[in-house]
């Protein structure tokens, strides 16, 4: 960045969140999210204006914020309470029902520079949960921890909520947003885009997210200049959903279609096609392989392959598509990436399951496409 030039963090940001509300914040990374409950939590000074708070504030900002590696478990429950002018008989009386909720009976005595970040972040929302704040300010705590720690963080918001205080909750999990939420601030580039109900604002965010995730059609035709030294080859691939619209955003649970157009002349009788799909952060997903196709039923017609999928058991994110052509166990031809699809809105919770990995097996099936 040139010398003298300046970025806002924040800028012309305003806003009333009541007692006893569960206000969300949503925004893309470096939208502000976390800047804007550091200073609320005081812990950032703003540049300018100023924010006005009443009642003592509790805050889950990073893992391990304000948490003494050397010191045990028990120790860093004190000396958190000591931080937001409790007396130590308070700290004492919440000591039970904090330790139990983080789940840390084993380990309250142990330093907690040898918790996992698991650990770490059940004992800090513990913490911040049961100090009894009026104002709690919790940023990603889904982000870390298992399905059932999840769920009682949500119950605990809600408990917190249904006291009369306050939660500011920032998370990228709109599922979770939806669920807690009364209303809610999208923020973009430190700047509020929109501010009302909880229902509209994700809609729109979604909305506009999906457009930014377009970076590739559903339908995708290979260049000649990649098919033109191949006899037998890959040339098109088309993706659709559950009831044929061309799409390549897709919810989990959701089932897709994919049709595939071989071109070119086969030498043999018979060949077979591969899929193969990775996550864009490199982890193998799922494949599939046709069982031998006779060309000559092709001689007449295109061919057209489709290869139904489903229900997606992917979590959120961006997937590329590889095919492979084989011919009497040769590659005949490979695409590399031949697509991208992107999986949005998985909910564990209304799966009922704990999602940790994007490894998976996809349901799929074979089968002529029409002409």
């Amino acid at each position: 960045m040139p010398a003298g030039d300046s970025i806002w963090a924040l800028k012309d940001i305003s806003l009333t969140i009541d007692e006893g509300e569960i206000f969300g914040i949503i925004g893309a990374n470096g939208a502000g999210k976390s800047t804007l409950l550091k200073i609320l939590a005081r812990i950032t000074k703003p540049t300018e204006g100023r924010a006005m708070m009443s009642g003592r504030v509790g805050s889950l900002l990073e893992v391990g914020t304000g948490f003494h590696p050397e010191m045990t478990g028990r120790e860093n429950i004190f000396l958190n309470g000591s931080i937001l002018g409790m007396r130590k008989r308070e700290i004492a009386r919440n000591l039970d029902q904090i330790v139990s909720f983080a789940e840390l009976e084993r380990f309250i005595d142990t330093p907690v520079k040898r918790y996992s970040s698991g650990m770490y972040v059940r004992l800090a929302f513990a913490v911040a949960a049961h100090m009894e704040p009026e104002i709690l300010l919790v940023d990603e705590v889904l982000a870390v921890g298992d399905l059932a720690f999840q769920k009682k963080c949500i119950g605990k918001m809600q408990t917190v909520a249904g006291q009369g205080r306050t939660v500011v909750f920032v998370s990228h999990q709109m599922f979770a947003v939806r669920t807690l939420c009364d209303r809610v601030a999208w923020l973009d580039r430190g700047q509020i885009v929109e501010l009302g109900p909880t229902f509209e604002v994700v809609k729109h965010y979604e909305e506009n997210s999906l457009q930014a995730l377009n970076d590739s059609a559903p339908v995708v035709i290979r260049s000649d200049e990649e098919i033109q030294k191949r006899t037998f080859y890959l040339q098109r691939l088309e993706m659709y959903d559950q009831i044929g619209n061309p799409v390549n955003v897709f919810s989990h649970g959701d089932r897709m279609s994919w049709v595939v157009e071989v071109g070119g002349t086969c030498k043999f009788d018979t060949y077979s096609l591969e899929f193969r799909i990775h996550k864009e952060t490199g982890e193998y997903v799922a494949t599939g392989v046709s069982c031998l196709m006779h060309d000559m039923y092709f001689s007449c017609h295109t061919r057209r392959v489709r290869i139904d999928l489903g229900p997606l058991t992917m979590t959120n994110g961006r997937y590329s598509v590889s095919l492979r052509l084989r011919t009497e166990m040769t590659i005949a031809d490979s695409w590399e990436p031949a697509g991208v699809f992107h999986i949005i809105e998985c909910n564990p919770f209304a799966l009922r399951r704990e999602i940790k990995t994007p490894v998976c097996v996809i349901d799929h099936r074979f089968s002529s496409a029409d002409p």
